[in-house]
C-alpha cells in the first residue's frame, strides 16, 4: 500500500470540524426536544376517546415512521416551500425533518409508557376526584419518565446518528466539514476517521448510559 497518512492535517483542520460539531450539536438537542415534547402531545392524542384524534395520530405517526428520514428532510427542503411559498433554509429543513421524524417514535414511546401503568392508578385517582389532566400530570407522566428512560435515550443515540444526513443539504454540520475537507485535501482516511471519532464520543456516553438504565431496570424487574 503506498498510501502515505498525514495526521498532521487533522490537527491543522480540527477546528473547522469542531465548528461542525457544534452545528451539529445545534441540530440535534433542539430537535430532540421538539420530537419528545411532540410525541407527548401525539401520545395523548393517540390515547384519546376522540375518533379524529386517534385516526389523525395514528397517520401522522406512521407517515413518518414508515418513510426514510433522508427523504423526509430532502422533502422539507425541496417540496415543502413550494406549499408555503417560503424557501426554508437547509438548518431549518434539517431541523423540521428531524424534529418531526422524532415526535413520531416519541410518541410510541410515551404511548407505551402510559399504557404500562396500572389501570388500578387510573380508576383510583379518579375515585378521589383529580380530573383526567391532573392525574396525567401528577401521577402517570412522572412514573413514565422514569420507566421510559432508556426508550428516551435510544431516542437521542438515534436523532444524533441522523443528523449527520443534513449534510446532503449542505447544512455545515460535522459530516458536511469531513466531506468537504476530505474531497478539499484528498485525505478521506485522516479526515473520515476522525469525524468518526468524533461521533463516536458524542454518542457513546448515551449509549452506555441507556445499556446502564436498562440494567438498571431488570435488575430492579
Amino acid at each position: 500500500m503506498d498510501y502515505a497518512f498525514d495526521f498532521a492535517l487533522v490537527v491543522e483542520t480540527f477546528p473547522i470540524l469542531m465548528r461542525g460539531f457544534v452545528v451539529t450539536l445545534e441540530l440535534w438537542l433542539p430537535s430532540l426536544a421538539i420530537g419528545l415534547a411532540a410525541g407527548l402531545v401525539l401520545a395523548l392524542a393517540r390515547l384519546s376517546r376522540s375518533r379524529l384524534l386517534r385516526g389523525g395520530s395514528l397517520v401522522y405517526i406512521e407517515l413518518f415512521r414508515d418513510t426514510p428520514v433522508l427523504i423526509q428532510l430532502i422533502w422539507f427542503y425541496y417540496a415543502f416551500p413550494i406549499l408555503i411559498g417560503v424557501q426554508l433554509s437547509p438548518f431549518t429543513a434539517a431541523l423540521l425533518g428531524l424534529a418531526l421524524n422524532s415526535s413520531a417514535y416519541g410518541a410510541e414511546i410515551f404511548r407505551g409508557g402510559i399504557q404500562s401503568i396500572a389501570r388500578g392508578q387510573w380508576e383510583g385517582a379518579k375515585a378521589l376526584g383529580m380530573r383526567r389532566a391532573d392525574v396525567l400530570r401528577r401521577i402517570i407522566l412522572p412514573q413514565v419518565f422514569k420507566l421510559m428512560l432508556p426508550a428516551f435515550t435510544n431516542r437521542a443515540v438515534e436523532v444524533a446518528k441522523m443528523s449527520s444526513l443534513a449534510s446532503v443539504l449542505s447544512v455545515h454540520e460535522l459530516m458536511y466539514q469531513g466531506r468537504l475537507l476530505s474531497s478539499t485535501y484528498y485525505r478521506p482516511f485522516e479526515i473520515l476517521t476522525t469525524v468518526a471519532v468524533v461521533y463516536f464520543v458524542l454518542i457513546y456516553p448515551a449509549t452506555f448510559l441507556s445499556m446502564t438504565l436498562e440494567r438498571r431496570m431488570a435488575g430492579k424487574g
